[in-house]
């Protein structure tokens, strides 16, 4: 499983990062980014999902 931020659509909830902090991380200014190239570790699907249906912006994709 993998995730993609669209980081123009990011408007700093902070709530992937919250929900999935292995895979999501914040800057100095709250904007999301996703670590690495998004690869999900295993154990952390159900938290990327819900980081993902958190996002008030719809600015994370799931790709199974």
């Amino acid at each position: 499983m993998r995730v993609v931020l669209d980081a123009t659509k990011c408007e700093a909830y902070g709530a992937c990062a919250e929900h999935c902090p292995s895979v999501f991380q914040l800057d100095e200014w709250g904007y999301g980014s996703v670590i690495g190239d998004g690869t999900v570790p295993s154990g952390e699907e159900e938290n990327a999902r819900a980081a993902a249906a958190a996002c008030p912006e719809d600015a994370i994709a799931v790709a199974d």
